[in-house]
């Protein structure tokens, strides 16, 4: 850490929010403490893991911009249980809550990172874009780095438990997918008892989900 820097910092962070060979709840904590060694500027740290974090997540904005929601939604719409209502209740949903989760969705693993995707495919503006996420990753950035600082040689807490908080997502995560599909799988037994045609919305318009 003291050989990487403010700089190494924030190309990590920048990795992290990519393709995480290191996650940043170990990269932080440690820059806390090195910073605690007086071998790392704190300020210069938290500074360069924002910067790192939102240059990250604007590739992956851009990225889900050039794929735009219209490509999404037909590939969605060949997939198992999927259907078009489906589609526009995520376009929906996050139009009402897009803001609210770009910027506390950079405090959660996992999503930390894809939640940049639907933002651009959703072309929420570059500038908010970059103060919710600024703002959304300066804050959990200080808070690990500060968090390293103070605990010292015990700085490896933070990622032990930045642990445990990322197993509860990622349990939370299975746990919907699996009420998700009990839901639909029932649904879809519902309809084919009744005669419906379970197909019947898998068609999606050009310019089905322009805002």
């Amino acid at each position: 850490m003291e050989t990487l820097g403010p700089l190494g910092v924030g190309f990590l962070v920048f990795l992290d929010n990519i393709f995480p060979p290191i996650p940043s709840e170990l990269v932080l904590p440690l820059a806390g403490f090195t910073s605690s060694q007086g071998q790392l500027n704190i300020v210069a740290a938290i500074i360069c893991a924002t910067l790192g974090s939102l240059i990250g997540a604007i590739v992956l904005w851009a990225l889900g911009k050039w794929i735009g929601i219209e490509r999404i939604a037909r590939i969605a719409v060949k997939m198992p249980l999927v259907d078009v209502d489906d589609v526009h209740k995520t376009v929906d949903w996050f139009d009402r809550h897009g803001d609210k989760a770009v910027f506390f969705g950079r405090m959660i693993p996992i999503f930390r990172s894809l939640i940049s995707i639907p933002a651009g495919m959703r072309d929420m503006r570059l500038l908010k874009f970059t103060l919710l996420t600024t703002a959304g990753s300066a804050i959990w950035n200080t808070i690990l780095i500060v968090a390293g600082f103070y605990l010292g040689e015990n700085w490896a807490i933070v990622e032990t438990y930045a642990g445990y908080f990322q197993k509860i997502v990622i349990v939370a995560v299975i746990v919907l997918v699996i009420v998700w599909i009990l839901l639909k799988v029932r649904k879809r037994r519902r309809k084919k008892a009744a005669g419906a045609d379970v197909t019947e919305n898998d068609h999606i318009e050009p310019g089905e989900f322009d805002s």
